[in-house]
Order: C-alpha cells, then sequence, then structure tokens
C-alpha cells in the first residue's frame, strides 16, 4: 500500500468461527446476482480482490485502458442479463472510466463503478501534492445514478446491495462505489449472501387490471404490433418476447437500438425505419405494444413521421419499469408498469384462451422484405477507384456471419450502410445506440465474448477510424483466445465527417481539415503484431470466403478491407448514403 495510508485492523465479533475480508465479501455479493466476472486493472486496492475472485472462478478481465474496461462490462451486462462490474485504481485510473460512466448511463447499462481512494485518513488532510490523487466521488455524482463510499467495513453489505439495486430499479444505469484503503483488508463476520428477492423488488409484475385492458385492446384490434426494443436481447427475454408476438399473430418492429433477431421470429422482424414494409406496418398499426424501448428520437417518440400516417389514433400500450418513463414522449393508453420478464408473460397468460390469427398480410410482408433484402444483393457495386462498395462490404460479412454469431457494430457510415444492407438476422447485437460513441466495438466485443464463455462466433464490423481507439484490445482478444472475426472498413478517413464538410460546404469548397490521416495504416499488419490473424482483402467478391476461413481457423482475425472512400460518405454531392434522408430524422427535434 501508499506509505502513508495505514491499514486499520477491524476486531469483528466471530460468530461462526470464520471471517470474511472485505473485498472477498463484494465478490460474494456480486454472485448471488450472478455475476462472475470483473473488468479492471490492479492496483493495491484491488490486488487481493483479483486473486480472490481468480480463485471462485470468475473470468478477470484486465483491458489495457480504463475507458475500455467499463464498456467491457457494459456488454458482459447486455449478454448476461445482470449487473456487471468495472473496477479502477484511484486517481488517474477511475478519472479515465468516466466516459464509460457516462456511457452506461445514456446506454442504460447497470454497471457498477468500484472505484480504489486513499486510506480516508490521507484523503482527508488538508495537502497539495499529494500523488494519485483527486476528490473522486464528486466528479461522478452527474454521471451515475447513485454514489457512495465504503467508510466502514460493515457498511460493506448494505452499500453493495443498494448498488445492485439501484443499478437494477426503473430504467437501469451505472452507480459509483469508492472503496478506500482503510478498509481493503478488514475482515468480516456475516451470514451467506442473501438472494436478490430478500433484498430487492425483484422482477415485479404489472397491476392486473391494466394487463386485462391490454388484452382487450389487443382481442378488438385490427392490426396490433409489437415495437420491441434493446431491453428485451439485454434482458434476456427473447422466448417470452416470441411466444406473445406468437399469440398475437403479429408482425415485429425493432427499434434501430434494438436489432437482436428473436430466435423463431425472425422472419416477422422488421427494422423500424429502414425497410419499405415497416412503413406500411407503422400505417395500418392500430394497437402498439412497446416493449424494453424508450419510445425515444429514432422512433420519432411514437408521434412524428411514419406515426403520422394512417392510423393516427392508434391506441399505445407500453411495458415499462420505470413509472416516471409513461408518458414523458407520447400519451399512453394502458401503462403495464413492471419488469418486462414478468409482465410479458403476464399478458400472454391473459391472451393464452383467445390467440389471434396471423395478420392476412403477415406473408406478404415476410415475402417482400425477402425480396428487398436479395435485391440489394443484386446491385451494381463497381466504384471508379476499384476499391470495395460499403454495402458489398456489408453484405459480404453479414451473409458470411454464423447463424449463432454475436454482431458487434461500431463507426459512422459504415453502421448506416448496414442497417439498410444487413444479410443475417443474428440475435445478439450490441452496438451503441443511445449515445453514439464511437470506438466501443472492440471492448463490447471482449465483454460479450466474455459472457458468452467464448461459446459462439463473434462478427464484429467496423470502421478504421473507429476501430483505432481501441486497438490494443486485440491482445485481449488473443489473450482469451476470443472466437472473433473483425472485419475492418477502410477509407482513411472520418468517413462521415467529411459528408458533413461537404454537405455544409459543398463539394471541393474547403480542404475538409482534420478528417483523413494516413493511407499507411495496415490493420491486418497490427493484428498480427498483437498476436492475431491478419488478412487483406482488396475485392468485395472475396470478403464472405475469407470470414468463412477466419472463423474455420480458430484464431481472432482482423480483415482489412479497403472501401471507397466517395461511396462510403454518400458521394460528392452527400446525397447517395442509403437511407441517409430518415437518419437525419432522428435530429428533427421541435418537429416532432
Amino acid at each position: 500500500m501508499y506509505s502513508d495510508d495505514k491499514q486499520e485492523s477491524a476486531a469483528p465479533s466471530i460468530v461462526n468461527g470464520k471471517t470474511t475480508p472485505v473485498y472477498e465479501r463484494i465478490l460474494e455479493l456480486f454472485e448471488a446476482e450472478g455475476v462472475k466476472a470483473l473488468f479492471g486493472i490492479p492496483d493495491p486496492n484491488f490486488v487481493h480482490m483479483f486473486v480472490a475472485a481468480e480463485k471462485r472462478g470468475w473470468k478477470v478481465v484486465t483491458p489495457h485502458h480504463e475507458l475500455a474496461a467499463g464498456m467491457m462490462a457494459e456488454a458482459y451486462a447486455r449478454m448476461n442479463g445482470t449487473p456487471a462490474l468495472c473496477i479502477a485504481t484511484l486517481g488517474p485510473g477511475i478519472a479515465l472510466t468516466a466516459g464509460s460512466m457516462m456511457n452506461s448511463l445514456v446506454e442504460n447499462s447497470p454497471v457498477i463503478y468500484l472505484g480504489g481512494q486513499r486510506a480516508r485518513i490521507t484523503e482527508r488532510r488538508v495537502r497539495r501534492g499529494r500523488i494519485q490523487f483527486i476528490q473522486q466521488e464528486d466528479l461522478f455524482k452527474n454521471s451515475v445514478k447513485w454514489s457512495a463510499s465504503i467508510e466502514y467495513a460493515d457498511q460493506t453489505d448494505e452499500i453493495i446491495r443498494h448498488a445492485l439495486r439501484v443499478c437494477q430499479s426503473g430504467t437501469p444505469g451505472p452507480v459509483y462505489i469508492e472503496y478506500p484503503g482503510h478498509v481493503i483488508l478488514q475482515e468480516l463476520d456475516v451470514p451467506p449472501a442473501l438472494p436478490p428477492k430478500d433484498y430487492r423488488l425483484f422482477e415485479p409484475g404489472a397491476d392486473a387490471n391494466m394487463v386485462a385492458k391490454a388484452a382487450e385492446l389487443i382481442k378488438n384490434a385490427a392490426c396490433p404490433i409489437l415495437l420491441v426494443g434493446h431491453a428485451v436481447q439485454c434482458t434476456r427475454s427473447g422466448a417470452k418476447v416470441k411466444e406473445l408476438a406468437e399469440l398475437m399473430g403479429c408482425p415485429v418492429l425493432q427499434t434501430s437500438g434494438g436489432t437482436a433477431f428473436i430466435e423463431g421470429i425472425e422472419d416477422r422482424t422488421f427494422p423500424y425505419l429502414f425497410a419499405k414494409v415497416a412503413d406500411e406496418i407503422v400505417a395500418k398499426s392500430d394497437v402498439v405494444i412497446a416493449i424494453g424501448t424508450e419510445i425515444g428520437e429514432p422512433v420519432h417518440y411514437g408521434r412524428g413521421y411514419l406515426w403520422a400516417e394512417g392510423n393516427t389514433d392508434r391506441k399505445w400500450v407500453n411495458i415499462e419499469l420505470d413509472a416516471e418513463a409513461i408518458g414523458q414522449n407520447r400519451p399512453i393508453d394502458v401503462p403495464l408498469v413492471g419488469d418486462l420478464r414478468t409482465v410479458v408473460p403476464q399478458l400472454t397468460a391473459a391472451l393464452k384462451d383467445s390467440p389471434r390469427a396471423e395478420h392476412p398480410d403477415l406473408k406478404r410482408w415476410i415475402k417482400e422484405d425477402k425480396e428487398r433484402l436479395h435485391a440489394l444483393t443484386q446491385q451494381d457495386f463497381s466504384t471508379p477507384s476499384g476499391r470495395v462498395h460499403t454495402g458489398q462490404w456489408v453484405i459480404e460479412s453479414t451473409k458470411a456471419m454464423p447463424e449463432n454469431a454475436i454482431h458487434v457494430r461500431d463507426g459512422g457510415c459504415t453502421v448506416i450502410f448496414t442497417w439498410t444492407y444487413l444479410q443475417s438476422k443474428p440475435r445478439d447485437v450490441i452496438w451503441n445506440q443511445n449515445f453514439g460513441c464511437l470506438g466501443t466495438g472492440l471492448p463490447y466485443a471482449v465483454g460479450a465474448s466474455i459472457a458468452d464463455g467464448g461459446k459462439r462466433p463473434v462478427l464484429f464490423t467496423t470502421s478504421d477510424s473507429a476501430f483505432l481507439y481501441h486497438i490494443a484490445e486485440l491482445e485481449v482478444v488473443q489473450r482469451f483466445e476470443l472466437p472473433m472475426v473483425i472485419v475492418v472498413a477502410v477509407d482513411n478517413a472520418w468517413g462521415l465527417e467529411v459528408g458533413v464538410y461537404k454537405r455544409t460546404f459543398g463539394h471541393g469548397n474547403t480542404t475538409e481539415p482534420g478528417v483523413h490521416w494516413s493511407k499507411n495504416v495496415r490493420f491486418d499488419h497490427l493484428a498480427e503484431s498483437l498476436g492475431c490473424q491478419g488478412m487483406y482483402i482488396e475485392k468485395g467478391e472475396d470478403i464472405g470466403k475469407a470470414v468463412t476461413e477466419a472463423f474455420a481457423s480458430g484464431k481472432p482475425t482482423v480483415i482489412h478491407v479497403p472501401i471507397d472512400p466517395v461511396i462510403n460518405h454518400g458521394g460528392n454531392q452527400n446525397l447517395d448514403t442509403p437511407n441517409y434522408d430518415r437518419f437525419r430524422t432522428w435530429y428533427a427535434e421541435g418537429q416532432q
């Protein structure tokens, strides 16, 4: 420890003949919630915890940047359906996680950030020039739902449990706990950790009368639909939503954040805004069951754009854990306040005796959307430069994605192309929807694969600029031998920002300062230097074969694909990015 951070020796009253150190008790409390991984870089505050975690069978994941640790933890939470634990040392370590705290807050991810701190005897001194020290808690309060400090060893249970309670209550989100040096090795005499249902409201159900009202609306509707957000994936509730969708005989619309397909109803699932079939479905809908979505800007608050057409007096049922969220973005006819893991089965039970026939247009919608996706593959993908068209990059990469793969996305233009050209129906998709934060992709891919135990293949599609943020984490991919293939679209520029220059000033009217970078970077070579396999593919038609071979090799692989920069940013007039005009409607505040 630091020389002036004196350890205080606790003297617990020993009842059962065995005491537990504070650091191990923290692990026990997380285990009760199903958490078995920690992400962070150890220092004197945490080395004991890291050793104990490894002995208890946890995955101990040490990245190369604390910001990446927080993003890994966020992806773990999404894939595991539980909170996640991110650890950082005092001072610069916890400061570097601040961006991921904000990210977790906006992305509604229940990550608990545990930060080291000097012993209180040191922290509270009125001194200058102290090493590796800042007053931390006040800096993070606005980036988390709740913050606290374990001042005394016997506060451990109540503080950790409240953190677990808060991060999963209402709208999920992060919390921050400070872990001062003076409590690290203190001992506790404590009973076994309680199960979650014994200390917090656990998966509450909705009011029975409201469930009955919702069921009546569905029974009497001409065209009920499900609008599904990313909380369905994060709570691992796909099978429950599938049962409801089949009872309703209805189509499923995905929000742009909820693009994971539910096994068994992939064909009847369509992306809101980025498929013509979805436009018709919205217009015809007369009852909308919103599940796991904030009904936010990307779906026009359920009021504007597509919702302003057709059955504009449609009824809305909102399944929402946070009572304060009900009615914020649009009026709700039937609020079902509770955990969707409980409420969806409640609604299913209410409809069990009166299942609906499939909507008469459902088969046509499925057929037309398949034709749309196929037609995209028949496009002329030649480019003036001879480099790969971004649309072809998406098509060939995702056609080769194994059926059970986890899909992680990152980038600007490449993600916009993905909304249109995606050829697969992945059951788990991790990307940064709400915060729009670049560089999350590689840490997300690591955290998702760790949560999965490295069993399923991971396809990570990204752009070069986004990939460079945390490229050092390729070493983590190699260290854990994660089954990951990374396909990098390389235009040697901040492609979306190039388009912004052209849209703002016109083609050729500026030098586009700051958005073009070296054309000599080779991601395949960088991958090899970090222990992974590298491939360089220049022809679009060869991408799929390369992805298949990379997965078959069993080696973490980075595939460098040079793409046409002009196509990528939408042409010299910035008019040709697919569905870009629709994407821009997300930012039409004041018009919705």
